[in-house]
């Protein structure tokens, strides 16, 4: 594994390690052709496209939510995308139209008022399910909560499918496991089943984290095949992301401060949780850091405080061997999927850089930010 307290590695900074990409990617194919399905990269989750030499050893195709992701994946990834996004707009379908392979809408008047388009383009159409089923306790990540304006309900389709739908989209996970989508099945099997010899795939989104070392791989690939003995005639398609960078890198920070007030301590980072790490705050969720762990009494403890003005950036609290100081390095675990892709530049708190650790041991710095970025964002 990387040594990510290495000098050579620029804080703050992103390190993804290829030889743990190459680990996943390979898992990932595995399951690809011992199940039968087609699993695609998910750029909501990882977009980083310096590294889409790599990912292409292994899969093939990816998906997009807007048009920005769709060209992406034409232009960088080179092939088109399966595009599925909440809402289309006029002035961007057309482009979309021309990087898409698949597009799945949202709701029954996206496709009646786009479908002439998209045909026109030769592109295979799908409608996007609520299953109104989901194991996901975190409201925010909830697609199938009360009132969701994702997805279109059975009741919706009580008269059939609209003519020229070949396939339907659900997407349900959220890092989860395959008994969480064996219950998605057959929810979706009871409540769409009888639309399925109609179509010609069944797309059953994110969230998969098959790359968890508890994921029950096996368990996964008998209910794809099962399922798919069942229905010979849908291609399923899966579309993880956090799957394929799981425990891939990490961010690395460094002490800036030490601030102490009615005895919590907190280490002033480079970094920003609101800017860098969303997903802390927003799940949320305590990372793990490494040579740290839980709150301990009688060891020095601290909370993790960031750089921006937001009163609430920081998570805490994690306790240490020895006490920190300034310049200390400070190593956040698992730090790739849906960090990258939603960065923000909040109070013009720069990115961190991003880099690879090459196979042979190299470390390649693949961006680094600047005032410039801020500016231009700005424009």
């Amino acid at each position: 594994m990387t040594d990510f307290f290495s000098p050579d590695i620029p804080s703050p900074c992103y390190v993804i390690d290829e030889k743990a990409l190459r680990s996943n990617l390979s898992l990932i194919k595995s399951v690809k052709e011992r199940s039968g399905v087609e699993i695609i990269l998910a750029f909501k989750a990882f977009a980083l496209w310096k590294t889409f030499p790599i990912i292409r050893e292994y899969i093939s195709y990816t998906t997009a939510s807007s048009l920005s992701e769709a060209r992406l994946a034409f232009e960088e990834m080179g092939s088109k995308a399966h595009t599925y996004a909440p809402v289309y707009t006029e002035n961007e379908f057309s482009q979309i139209a021309d990087c898409s392979s698949h597009i799945t809408f949202n709701s029954l008047a996206q496709y009646a008022k786009f479908a002439e388009q998209a045909y026109a383009k030769g592109i295979s159409c799908g409608l996007r399910i609520n299953p109104e089923f989901s194991d996901v306790s975190t409201a925010l990540y909830n697609p199938c909560a009360a009132g969701s304006r994702l997805g279109v309900v059975a009741n919706d389709l009580c008269v059939g499918l609209p003519k020229g739908i070949e396939g339907l989209h659900f997407h349900t996970l959220c890092e989860s496991n395959s008994y969480d989508l064996e219950r998605t099945l057959a929810v979706v099997e009871k409540r769409f089943g009888h639309l399925f010899s109609q179509l010609r795939w069944l797309n059953m989104g994110g969230g998969h984290l098959m790359t968890h070392a508890d994921y029950d791989v096996e368990h996964l690939i008998g209910l794809l095949r099962n399922f798919g003995a069942k229905y010979p005639n849908l291609q399923l398609i899966l579309e993880p992301g956090s799957a394929f960078v799981w425990r891939t890198g990490v961010l690395v920070a460094t002490v800036q401060d030490i601030v102490v007030n009615n005895g919590v301590q907190t280490a002033m980072l480079d970094v920003s949780f609101a800017c860098h790490m969303p997903d802390c705050l927003e799940m949320p969720y305590k990372p793990a850091i490494v040579g740290a762990y839980d709150e301990t009494a009688g060891k020095p403890t601290y909370r993790m405080g960031g750089n921006s003005c937001l009163s609430g950036d920081f998570v805490g609290s994690w306790s240490f061997d020895t006490e920190l100081k300034t310049g200390d390095r400070i190593v956040f675990e698992d730090m790739i999927h849906y960090t990258i892709v939603k960065t923000t530049l909040f109070n013009g708190v720069s990115h961190p850089s991003i880099a690879i650790r090459r196979a042979d041991g190299s470390l390649e710095i693949l961006r680094r930010y600047g005032y410039e970025d801020y500016k231009s964002r700005m424009n």
